[in-house]
């Protein structure tokens, strides 16, 4: 068994083998890539992400079965591009990870599920929506997880205020403002 280990870890994938074969695959649909700090990251259209994922856990070279953070962004700022999701995948025998990123507007906050290829996105889709808002098509129980259910706003996106403007009881004196 250690020896299985010991040359898996040796034939670890690297980044250019791994885009080629996404590329080989999917071609146009991948916008660009980069390597920030060594990590492969990806950035693809929202309609190819269960495929493209699908092929990262099913294809035996690559073996990236494991999701360990799925997580919302928001930038006002990206026009037609405000709200999107991360995905951090690892293949556990090489140790290797990378990151895909896809992004969509504001006026349509809709993503595939991924809960039926990684289980542990279950929990990462509910919370990424309770904060973000972003509906993830054919989940199988999106609904908040940490805010309460009548909440209207989602937290984590730029327009919710950060403080509550009706308390009375705030000196901005006390807070060099």
């Amino acid at each position: 068994m250690p020896h299985t280990i010991l040359s898996d870890k040796m034939n670890r994938l690297n980044n250019t083998e791994i885009l080629e074969k996404l590329k080989s695959k999917f071609g146009t649909e991948i916008l660009f890539s980069e390597e920030p700090f060594g990590l492969l990251t990806i950035y693809i259209e929202k309609q190819i992400i269960k495929d493209m994922l699908q092929y990262l856990y099913q294809e035996t070279h690559l073996g990236f079965q494991f999701l360990t953070d799925l997580c919302g962004i928001h930038d006002p700022s990206q026009v037609n591009a405000e709200l999107g999701v991360v995905y951090h995948l690892q293949n556990m025998r090489t140790n290797t990870r990378i990151r895909i990123k896809s992004f969509t507007a504001l006026s349509n906050p809709k993503f595939p599920t991924v809960t039926d290829i990684f289980k542990t996105a279950n929990w990462m889709e509910r919370e990424t929506y309770d904060f973000f808002g972003i509906i993830f098509e054919g989940h199988p129980n999106l609904k908040r997880i940490l805010n309460m259910d009548d909440m209207v706003d989602f937290p984590l996106r730029k327009e919710f205020p950060l403080e509550d403007q009706t308390r009375l009881d705030k000196d901005d004196k006390m807070f060099g403002r």
